[in-house]
């Protein structure tokens, strides 16, 4: 064998599947084996090196943010400042290692994943059934299947006998599926529909199968499970948000210093003062507060969270959470309860019919071995008591006849053969039918009624059996071949219930700005009733063969414009979601089962249940501790109330910092002195910084949390632009009173401007903080106290010894009421100014 099998190996015919894996039905020798062992690699599932979590944690050093806050603490501590860079070195390890701790959750959820596969197999090897480790599987390998097995390779069936399979792993779907060997009908065929074929991971529910290994290790479809966990998640909006921020900060720092620094050497003054006052400059523009005030709001959030039944694994979700646009939701357990029921049995008119009821809570009960999800649905439905009827043989499932027959003794008269089974092949062994309280041949319009009322509930949605009966003699046994000249009595019609609730739910999202987006395993016919059931609008339903021959721009368009997707394979899911988020959208995902494990990892926010299996939770950033979408509406409102409150810190700091860095920029272009001395900049950095600490706990306007929020870097720039000369201009004002009527020396000067500096660059928090007027919208206890204490200090610390070691005189009264007046119109200029920048911006 020369290349593995690419193609969809079920479409092809059996004799060139063969052939092309240079296999027999008796199985490989002991030779070639070896031989393609050492060609294709060992059947499992690739650990990672040893040294990817040292490669990772390093690459979280490389954030533009980080380096630059790693560069402020070098400045702050050549500078003396031992303090404050021993704070920000702290912030910053603790922020790295936080995010390490979350990305090596992913090789968690690979290890789980190696868990799910079986250990060894029954092999054929020169012509003798052996047990061979799973690891030394090669395609072209013979395996036996039997109830019970986990299924340990991609395989194509040779043989098989009432064989069902499990294969939630793969398509989220709870019934097992029926399988046979042989062809399938011409044309292409999605994984989701592969009834020749077995895959890893999955189980044998019942029967027995003899297949061909096709595919092992990473190529299988449960390999590239694993490999799109193993991969890095791609950046989540936050990430990337602060990525575009720290790139913004730093081109913006690295003029800033470079023109300041080389224009105090061209007026001659002294190169290491000039040095640390640029340095002292970039510090001052550093928002080296954002990491921990990002993870004390997204803390805080996580806690509130916590009290609403839902567990935050990862903090950055929280932020994700209020920018999520799209929400790509399985349909199992999410929308609908998870449970087949039984919801209808009717005749062959559509009408309701007791006797449909009676007969098939009968064959059900009186069946022997394990029973099917749709008998456990039956039993569990009220019926009448049965428990007269005696059971005297019966014909079990198979294949080919797709049904499953029960000789019963009714309290009174004969014996009855009731028959369930396939609705198709239920028809064949009839020869008549109940209709109108009279047994009339099964022909002409009655056949046509009985189609018609076939096909419509099918598209409807729901799960049919066929119920039959017949009046039989009395023999010693009963076959097959009495399964003939039987009566339609009608059918049984299950389905998945939805969810209570759910409407309320998707209606609630709807409001909040999210659009939900269904993408499940099952059929397009249950998916369009579990979406009209729901209230959910569905344009149209693409299904995963119809995906595979669309491109990701266009998947992307269909998702946003109320597609649903069925039929599904794990990769195809994965691949929506990637389209989606290449597109620019924020994407959320909810799942629970192996096969969501990828989908989980790949969006913005992964929310699983606290009863999914290990790989899911292990992918999550999210565990809901009960599945409901409601309480993904409160993880919606966090968010957004998080990332305000981050955006009010990012915001303000930027832009008051840039004006007063501005300022001091120009002012030591034409000052015989520099305009503050690089020890006061650090503490006026450090009283700013430690006034904002409260901003997590701040309150945040109901119109602001009403529509999904995105990072905006343009946005911020242009704030900072705009406000930032204002705070400027307020500053030369300050520098004309300080050397026009009080005629400041040095000192006085530094003082004044410190002063001034500080008051106007914190209180502006008040005007910044709302969308709307900041004397209706009321602050947190907690910001206002902080904000006055950090004025108060400006304005005591120069009365102080603290404030004469600094270099600080005390201020005149008549200067602190003229800085009051500054401080108050300028207020008043940047609540004008934001209140037409945020109506531009569509904010207000």
């Amino acid at each position: 064998m020369q290349k593995p099998i690419a193609e969809a190996f079920w479409d092809l015919p059996q004799d060139e599947l063969l052939a092309a894996l240079e296999a027999t039905p008796q199985g490989l020798t002991t030779a070639d084996a070896q031989a393609r062992l050492r060609q294709f690699g060992p059947n499992s599932l690739e650990r990672e090196s040893r040294y990817g979590a040292v490669l990772q944690l390093l690459r979280l050093f490389s954030n533009p943010l980080v380096l630059i806050l790693l560069f402020a603490s070098g400045v702050s501590l050549a500078t003396g400042g031992r303090v404050e860079a021993t704070i920000i070195v702290v912030i910053v390890l603790i922020s790295v290692l936080l995010n390490f701790h979350q990305e090596f959750q992913a090789r968690h959820a690979v290890e789980r994943l190696r868990a799910q596969v079986a250990s060894t197999a029954a092999v054929f090897r020169d012509g003798k059934e052996v047990e061979l480790p799973m690891a030394a599987l090669v395609p072209g390998d013979v395996v036996v299947l039997n109830a019970g097995d986990l299924v340990p390779a991609d395989a194509r069936l040779l043989e098989a006998k009432d064989l069902h399979v499990r294969e939630a792993a793969l398509t989220g779907e709870s019934l097992p599926t029926d399988k046979s060997a042989g062809d399938l009908t011409q044309g292409p065929h999605a994984i989701t529909e592969a009834a020749n074929a077995v895959f890893m991971g999955t189980s044998i529910e019942t029967g027995i199968a003899k297949a061909v290994v096709v595919r092992t290790g990473r190529a299988t479809a449960f390999g590239a499970i694993a490999a799109r966990l193993a991969e890095k998640a791609p950046e989540t909006e936050f990430d990337q948000g602060i990525r575009r921020f720290g790139l913004m900060i730093s081109r913006v720092i690295m003029l800033l210093v470079l023109f300041v620094f080389l224009v105090n050497i061209v007026f001659h003054r002294s190169p290491f003062q000039s040095f640390l006052f640029a340095v002292a400059l970039a510090v001052g523009l550093t928002p080296e507060l954002l990491p921990v005030i990002a993870s004390v709001t997204l803390a805080q959030g996580a806690r509130r969270m916590s009290e609403k039944k839902v567990i935050v694994k990862q903090l950055a979700a929280i932020e994700n959470f209020g920018s999520m646009e799209i929400l790509c939701s399985d349909k199992t357990g999410t929308l609908t309860e998870g449970e087949i029921v039984l919801d209808r049995y009717v005749d062959i008119h559509g009408q309701s019919e007791e006797r449909v009821l009676e007969l098939i809570t009968v064959n059900s009960s009186l069946e022997a071995g394990i029973k099917s999800p749709l008998d456990d649905a039956i039993l569990r439905h009220q019926h009448p008591s049965i428990g007269s009827y005696q059971k005297v043989d019966e014909i079990p499932f198979d294949f080919t006849r797709k049904r499953l027959s029960v000789v019963a003794k009714p309290p009174q008269g004969d014996r009855i053969l009731i028959t369930k089974g396939a609705v198709e092949s239920v028809f064949g062994v009839c020869t008549q039918v109940e209709a109108g309280g009279a047994v009339v041949p099964f022909d002409g319009p009655q056949r046509e009624a009985a189609e018609a009322t076939y096909k419509q509930l099918s598209s409807d949605g729901y799960r049919l059996l066929g119920v039959a009966v017949r009046l039989v003699g009395e023999q010693a046994t009963y076959a097959a071949a009495d399964e003939r000249e039987m009566t339609l009595v009608g059918f049984a019609a299950f389905l998945d219930p939805p969810k209570e609730g759910v409407s309320e739910a998707l209606e609630g999202l709807a409001q909040d700005g999210v659009r939900v987006v269904i993408m499940t395993g099952d059929n397009q016919y249950v998916t369009q009733k579990v979406a009209r059931d729901v209230g959910l609008e569905v344009a149209r339903i693409i299904v995963g063969a119809e995906m595979d021959r669309m491109d990701d721009a266009a998947l992307a368009y269909h998702a946003e414009h109320n597609a649903a997707f069925a039929q599904v394979s794990p990769e195809q899911k994965n691949r929506v979601i990637r389209a989606l988020r290449a597109s620019g959208r924020v994407v959320g995902f909810v799942g629970d089962g192996i096969n969501d494990a990828p989908s989980l990892h790949a969006a913005d926010v992964g929310v699983s249940v606290a009863n999914a299996v290990d790989v899911a939770k292990d992918a999550a950033n999210i565990i809901l501790l009960e599945k409901s979408l409601q309480v993904l509406h409160n993880g919606i409102v966090e968010g957004r109330r998080s990332f305000s409150n981050i955006m009010k810190y990012l915001i303000m700091g930027t832009s008051s910092n840039f004006g007063n860095m501005f300022s001091m920029a120009a002012a030591s272009l034409f000052l015989p002195f520099l305009p503050m001395l690089p020890t006061q900049i650090l503490l006026n950095n450090l009283l700013y910084d430690t006034s904002q600490l409260s901003i997590p706990a701040d309150r945040v306007d109901p119109g602001l949390l009403q529509r999904p929020k995105r990072w905006n870097v343009a946005f911020i720039r242009q704030f900072m632009v705009i406000i930032g000369p204002i705070s400027s201009l307020y500053d030369f004002m300050t520098f004309g009173v300080l050397l026009g009527p009080f005629r400041a020396n040095e000192v006085l000067f530094h003082t004044g401007w410190f002063v001034e500096s500080l008051a106007t660059q914190t209180l502006v928090v008040f005007v910044i903080r709302t969308s709307g007027n900041p004397l209706l919208s009321r602050p947190s206890r907690q910001l206002t106290g902080a904000v006055l204490a950090c004025v108060a200090a400006a304005v005591l610390i120069p009365y102080t010894r603290l404030g004469a070691y600094l270099g600080f005189v005390p201020v005149p009264g008549l200067l602190l009421l003229a800085i009051g007046v500054l401080t108050l119109t300028y207020l008043g200029v940047v609540q004008s100014v934001k209140t037409r920048f945020y109506r531009r911006h569509s904010v207000i």
